[in-house]
């Protein structure tokens, strides 16, 4: 009987959580969603000199957005909407890496060295291209030196491992420098607190960037040399923390995912662009949408279909689906999709996902008022054609939540000229002389004022669209009046009507 899924996303808390790390943590949850299994969330926080609570927390923020929930860790009660667990912190399991440390070296795996940094680089331009015990000159203890710990590895040979995206990977292990697996301040680096607290939380697959490949047989070896000599189980005895999961493997899985690029196929980075969930967040996607869209960055369910749901998702997830080749983040993609989700929302649910949109732009309080929910409730059938995200509805009703006029100097110049004078006078007190306020009776008075008029309906309607709004630009006038107050508009009408030019 083979041992229950268990994977993990462990990242480094050391700034956002960009997409790349959003993208490995997803693949890990539909894995474990998809076998009814356990998705681990452990920061790997053991560099002070980088860690920050405050990356921490924004990292579990832009999964929990995701939806991207994580099976176990300390109990915290309900945190910030994250639900009942805490994430595993690395620097909590100091004692576990110490005595593993402690028992490498007795085994004679492990080793101290001594050199300086200037002593590395001098050998490094004098030719030595992997630093190897057998053919170092290891400096020795004293003259006030620090040792640093570092794991031997073989001289010659090779190493293999299966990977489920690119096959058969070999290495040369004369090409593989003998890692620094402790500092000199006795802090574990990655590769030590990495490979120790997958295998003794029973993790059992690694699904992760293809820029850690070449970590993979540092990481291998080491854990033939805690599980064949028993050093971790004896490490794990020592400070009393629980054994290994029954049936936790000895030898991990692997797929290493490929980098996700810009439109000049470079990695993504800053350069292109938004790369934070925080930031997508912001501009007003959908955290269904980007789950849906990363899923499709280097993965494909094998058919034409571009949107599916998170239960599709899971059912269809493989990894042996999944690219080698670098995977386009094509946010012209991603913003069709965020649209095409968007109208198919029902009015009430695209309003309420309206409302934080609304508040990131100062618009609306938190919590909001009843009037400015009436509002966003209001033009939220009228904002669905014109919006991708839901930061693109803001602009174009923004003028309704504000009490000063913000005015379009354009629009004034071209709308408010003579002409509109007798429109204004005309429309106003019928507006305000109608029985019920709504959008048909309001484009009533529009076509009645047009044929007596006889002048066009933008004649008519912008100059009334100006006087309201400020600006030239809106969603339809007779919708966008009929949300707002009459009182309201016939106010700003009489007020606005000397911005008129005189003939």
């Amino acid at each position: 009987m083979s041992a229950p899924v268990r994977v993990r996303f462990c990242p480094a808390p050391s700034g956002w959580l960009h997409v790349g790390s959003a993208r490995t943590a997803e693949f890990n949850w539909l894995w474990a969603r998809k076998h009814g299994g356990s998705f681990v969330l452990r920061i790997e926080d053991t560099d002070a000199t980088r860690a920050t609570v405050e990356s921490a927390e924004q990292m579990m923020d832009g999964l929990t957005w995701l939806g991207l929930d994580w099976d176990e860790g300390p109990a915290i009660g309900s945190h910030a909407g994250r639900g009942e667990f805490g994430p595993y912190l690395q620097s909590e399991r100091r004692p576990l890496h110490d005595a593993v440390v402690r028992r490498l070296l007795a085994a004679g795996h492990a080793y101290e060295a001594f050199e300086t940094a200037e002593e590395l680089e001098a050998a490094r331009e004098a030719g030595q291209r992997t630093y190897k015990r057998a053919t170092s000159a290891t400096a020795t203890a004293g003259e006030g030196r620090d040792a640093v710990v570092r794991l031997e590895t073989p001289a010659d040979g090779e190493v293999s491992f299966a990977d489920d995206v690119r096959g058969t990977v070999t290495f040369d292990w004369a090409e593989i420098a003998d890692p620094v697996i402790a500092r000199a301040d006795g802090s574990p680096t990655y590769l030590l607190a990495n490979v120790v607290d997958d295998l003794a939380q029973g993790i059992g697959y690694i699904a992760r960037g293809e820029d850690l490949l070449s970590a993979t047989p540092r990481q291998i070896l080491m854990a033939e040399r805690l599980v064949a000599d028993g050093i971790l189980d004896d490490a794990l005895a020592e400070v009393g923390y629980p054994s290994r999961p029954e049936g936790a493997p000895d030898r991990l899985g692997y797929a290493h995912l490929p980098l996700l690029v810009g439109e000049d196929r470079k990695k993504l980075s800053k350069r292109h662009g938004s790369v934070a969930i925080e930031s997508f967040r912001e501009e007003g996607f959908l955290p269904e949408v980007m789950v849906n869209f990363l899923a499709l960055c280097g993965w494909s369910p094998g058919d034409d279909r571009e949107r599916m749901s998170v239960p599709e998702l899971v059912e269809a997830f493989d990894f042996a689906r999944v690219q080698s080749s670098p995977a386009y983040f094509d946010t012209d993609k991603l913003r069709s999709l965020n649209g095409d989700t968007i109208k198919d929302l029902d009015d009430d649910a695209f309003a309420e996902r309206l409302v934080p949109a609304f508040q990131r732009a100062g618009l609306v309080d938190d919590p909001p008022t009843e009037g400015q929910l009436a509002l966003v409730r209001g033009f939220a059938p009228h904002l669905k054609a014109r919006t991708q995200t839901l930061a693109d509805a803001v602009p174009h009703v923004a003028f309704a939540f504000r009490d000063e006029i913000t005015w379009d100097d354009k629009a004034v110049a071209k709308w408010l000229k003579p002409a509109a004078g007798p429109v204004l006078d005309l429309v106003t007190p019928r507006l305000e002389a109608l029985e019920d306020w709504t959008a048909e009776s309001i484009m009533a008075v529009f076509e009645a004022c047009v044929a007596e008029l006889e002048v066009g309906m933008g004649k008519a309607m912008q100059p009334v669209r100006v006087l309201v709004t400020g600006t030239a630009v809106s969603p339809p006038l007779p919708e966008t009046l009929s949300v707002l107050d009459r009182g309201w508009v016939l106010e700003r009408l009489r007020d606005g009507r000397s911005q008129v030019a005189e003939g």
